[in-house]
Formats: structure tokens, C-alpha cells, sequence
């Protein structure tokens, strides 16, 4: 086939060989089967994205850490530079990502390096050697499908207990291997700590596991592992062996509303008093 422009790059210096085939083209990133020596993988290429796309991924990257303090700043004013910046940030996420994750034994292709803005990795196979199947692609056994949910959620768990949430996880982010389900595609992946929805991104990742698998497992339905672990993350109790039951008790107490506008009534009129007092102070001053 045809070098994609992309790949030229990587040929060039020897980083691959030859590109067998395109896998997947989506809005961010194309995927190609390349082989590097004896080796076949994946190559991830990377795709510009407009402004627009950057403001769709805000919710995401609030509470990234940038390594730099003058591309925090870019970012922040979202000049040219800074949006080039966002735009590496974005990549870089992803590639960083994935070490972290392969070496906290989370099932995600291995990296095999980050050459000219090309993402390279493990190859996914099925058992007659092509790429595998997602996990929406094929049916499954009742057995099969609580075998699957369980290691999802605990890849999930041992994501969080490294402060990380996938953010976009689904039936199309799971890879089917002959030895179970792998993760993939990581560029969103949300911050535990930092992001105000992380709870919401992570019930949303946990949730649609569950309604997948739920299909052809239904006693899954009625599990709430993503409320239990993210409990358990409050309270700095979670572990990657943590044992789930899949249980949760919800809270269905009535907030007292009242009581809450009279504490930040109040909290309003000690703040007054004290800035009238700061006001006094510097007049006889």
C-alpha cells in the first residue's frame, strides 16, 4: 500500500519497516499494521485537530498536570502556542498513559515507543492472527460475559487506584484478545483527583461496561461497582485487589436546604465583619 504521509517519517529512519495495512481512521487518529523487524504492531497516528475539538476535550483535561510552566501559561491564554502546546499535551497523554498503566498490569497494548509524533504498540491479535474484534462485535456466553466484567473492573480499579479514569470507556474502547478483553485508546483519560466530573466519567465508564455485558449476563444489571469503588477512592480505602461486591447502599436522606442557606448566610455576614474590621483598622492607620 501506499506510505501514508504520516508514516514516511518512521520508515525513513528505520523506526518500521513496511505498513501492511490501515486498521481504523477516526477524527483524532488513524491506526495502521506495520511491521517492525519481525515484529508486527500498531501505529497510531495522530490527526490535527481544529478548535473546536479543543473545546470539546475542557471537561477532560481539567486537572492534567502540564510539565512545563510556560505551556501551562500558553494553554491557559489559548494563544497559537499554547494551542499547539494543548495539541502535543493531548498526544503525549496517551503515550505516558499506557507505560503507567502496562506497568501497573492493566491489559492495554504494551508501547513500543513514541517516534515523530507516531504512537507505536502491541499488536492485538486473535487466535488466526488478525487485528480482534471489539467487544460490541461479538457475542458472548453468560459465563464469558461475568469473566469479562470481571476483569474489566478490575483494570478500572487498578486505573483509579493510580488516580486515572478512562473518560470514553465502551464496548468500542475494549479489544477482544484470546485471552480476554484489553483496553485501548487513551488520549481522554481523565484525572481522579483533579477533575471535577471524575465521579460522573467514571460511573459513566462502569455503567456502560455493565449494560454491554448486562446483555448477555442481565444479573449484571442490577450491580453498582462504579458507586462502590469510587466510595472506597473517597475514603482512601481502595486497593487494586480490593474485593467489589457490586453492591451499594445510596443515600436517599433529604438535603436540608434551609440549613445549608443559613450557614452561607452566615458565612457571608462573618466575612463582612471582618472586612469592616480590616476597613476600621486601616482608617485609624
Amino acid at each position: 500500500m501506499k506510505i501514508p504521509k504520516g508514516l514516511q517519517p518512521l520508515i525513513d529512519d528505520g523506526a518500521i519497516d513496511a505498513v501492511l495495512r490501515p486498521l481504523k481512521s477516526g477524527k483524532e487518529a488513524s491506526v495502521y499494521m506495520v511491521r517492525a523487524g519481525d515484529e508486527v504492531l500498531c501505529a497510531k497516528v495522530y490527526k490535527d485537530m481544529a478548535q473546536r475539538s479543543f473545546q470539546a476535550r475542557v471537561q477532560y483535561q481539567e486537572g492534567r498536570k502540564v510539565r512545563g510552566s510556560r505551556q501551562a501559561r500558553a494553554i491557559g491564554k489559548a494563544s497559537k502556542y499554547g494551542r499547539r502546546e494543548q495539541e502535543a499535551a493531548w498526544k503525549n497523554t496517551e503515550v505516558d498513559v499506557l507505560y503507567q498503566l502496562a506497568a501497573a498490569g492493566v491489559r492495554v497494548p504494551r508501547p513500543r515507543g513514541y517516534v515523530h509524533g507516531v504512537l507505536l504498540m502491541e499488536m492485538i491479535a486473535d487466535a488466526e492472527g488478525d487485528n480482534a474484534p471489539r467487544l460490541g462485535e461479538i457475542d458472548l456466553t453468560p459465563e464469558r460475559a461475568l469473566a469479562f466484567h470481571s476483569v474489566l473492573v478490575r483494570d478500572v480499579v487498578r486505573m483509579l487506584c493510580l488516580g486515572l479514569i478512562h473518560g470514553d470507556l465502551s464496548e468500542y474502547n475494549v479489544l477482544v484478545a484470546p485471552d480476554g478483553p484489553v483496553l485501548i485508546d487513551f488520549p481522554q483519560v481523565v484525572s481522579a483527583g483533579g477533575n471535577n466530573a471524575a465521579r460522573a466519567m467514571l460511573l459513566r465508564d462502569v455503567h456502560n461496561l455493565r449494560d454491554s455485558l448486562g446483555r448477555f449476563a442481565p444479573e449484571l444489571v442490577r450491580t453498582y461497582y462504579g458507586e462502590e469503588m469510587w466510595a472506597l477512592y473517597e475514603q482512601g480505602e481502595l486497593q487494586p485487589d480490593s474485593v467489589l461486591s457490586g453492591t451499594f447502599v445510596f443515600d436517599e436522606h433529604s438535603a436540608d436546604v434551609e440549613a445549608v442557606r443559613l450557614s452561607i448566610e452566615e458565612a457571608r455576614r462573618e466575612a463582612l465583619i471582618r472586612q469592616q474590621g480590616r476597613e476600621e483598622a486601616a482608617a485609624q492607620d
